[in-house]
């Protein structure tokens, strides 16, 4: 009896990834995935990101949610085109469920592409689907022990966004700790404290997401 090891699956969707990385530089595409547990915000940042960037850079989004479409009719309300992964039980998006995903798109139409993730703090940090980076998110009411717990997550990301910085007084979030401890996991990481309700610190992410974007556009020209 042949017995199947992950080793494989990773292997196999990391050659899926590769061909969407080479798609994605040959039409100049910036590529994020984006990933949280469930509940921490990602579709607010993106839909406040779609509003901060849209005049700059046309902007796409492919949703990855378990089942429902709710997701991208919020993201296409913003007037952007969007397309739904339901993955119909599995826990993170992969390399060939975007490479589906991106034929309902006009990839010559695009600058920016954000894949919104499954919620789940583990196997999304383990399979690429070509980005060229990771963003993770963590909001406060999660606690400050999420690095610890899932380090994978914090290591394999360029930037961290502390998000629902607007509940601090009232929930019971260390944040020095969780700096620290991201930072010890990874210190190249960019870490971002930031509100999507009320807005503070999203301009400074902004910025930096700007300056990837055009680093990314100054070597693919």
């Amino acid at each position: 009896m042949k017995i199947s090891i992950v080793k494989n699956v990773l292997d196999a969707n990391n050659r899926i990834a590769v061909n969407n990385r080479v798609l994605f530089d040959a039409k100049k595409i910036y590529v994020i995935n984006l990933m949280s547990s469930p509940g921490a915000g990602k579709t607010t940042l993106v839909e406040r990101t779609i509003d901060a960037l849209k005049c700059t850079y046309r902007i796409a989004v492919v949703e990855g949610d378990i089942q429902d479409t709710c997701d991208a009719e919020r993201v296409a309300a913003h007037g952007i085109p969007a397309v739904q992964i339901n993955t119909g039980g599995s826990c993170h998006i992969d390399g060939n469920m975007v490479h589906e995903a991106l034929q309902s798109l006009n990839l010559d139409e695009i600058d920016f592409l954000i894949v919104e993730n499954v919620g789940n703090l583990v196997c999304p940090a383990e399979f690429s689907v070509g980005e060229n980076i990771k963003v993770m998110l963590l909001s406060t009411p999660e606690g400050a022990d999420k690095p610890s717990k899932y380090p994978l997550m914090f290591h394999e990301s360029a930037a961290l966004i502390i998000n629902k910085i607007d509940l601090l007084p009232y929930v019971d979030f260390d944040m020095d700790k969780a700096k620290r401890v991201s930072a010890a996991i990874n210190p190249k990481l960019a870490i971002h404290e930031v509100s999507c309700k009320t807005g503070q610190g999203l301009d400074e992410f902004y910025q930096w997401l700007r300056s990837q974007i055009e680093a990314f556009r100054a070597t693919v020209k």
